[in-house]
């Protein structure tokens, strides 16, 4: 398989792509991206690295849950959800700008 050289623009967006999405796995985003898992997870490593970051937290699941009755867990439970929807609105941004500059490429690139 031919080497590709990914420029850091679309290996930083990648890895935003990866982070901000809930229960991601590398497999998974790098199909949809089109590389390869191996490379997805490197670039993750050296950002975190770059970052000083030592883990990556994992992000809220999706999934509704009742909310109880006590004033204290009803409170934590609203910030777990704003806080699920926060991530879900960056992976949508991040999704967003990947595709317009795809779409932006994939028009310069069009000789008609």
């Amino acid at each position: 398989m031919a080497m590709k050289d990914y420029s850091d623009e679309f290996r930083a967006d990648a890895v935003a792509l990866y982070e901000s999405t809930a229960g991601a796995t590398y497999k998974g985003i790098a199909a949809d991206l089109g590389v390869s898992r191996g490379s997805l997870r490197e670039w993750g490593l050296r950002d975190r690295e770059r970052r000083g970051v030592a883990a990556v937290p994992a992000p809220a699941r999706s999934g509704r849950t009742s909310l109880s009755d006590a004033p204290d867990e009803r409170i934590r439970q609203l910030e777990a959800r704003v806080a699920e929807l926060e991530a879900s609105e960056r992976k949508l941004a991040t999704e967003r700008d990947i595709l317009r500059k795809a779409a932006k490429y994939f028009a310069g690139e069009t000789r008609w």
